[in-house]
């Protein structure tokens, strides 16, 4: 299972929070390398958020435009504007 964006930011700021609450310099300095993995893992997150959500709208687009073609007198209009 991936985690998603919100999760990462979230532990991104309580990773922050924990570093600058520290009286300790190793906890702080864990703490705050942890929080800048997590960004990093957000930042991939939302990249693959985006690309499944532009295939979801793009998926969308050619499944209406396909049945718009099996309401038409001639489905066959339209495929060669395709190639």
């Amino acid at each position: 299972m991936q985690n998603s964006s919100a999760f990462c930011r979230a532990q991104q700021a309580q990773q922050t929070m924990r570093a600058s609450e520290s009286a300790l310099d190793n906890v702080r300095s864990i703490a705050m390398r942890a929080a800048a993995a997590w960004g990093m893992e957000a930042i991939s997150a939302e990249r693959r958020e985006d690309r499944q959500t532009r295939r979801v709208e793009e998926d969308g687009l050619l499944h209406e435009t396909a049945e718009d073609r099996m309401l038409s007198e001639n489905p066959d209009r339209g495929f060669a504007s395709q190639a």
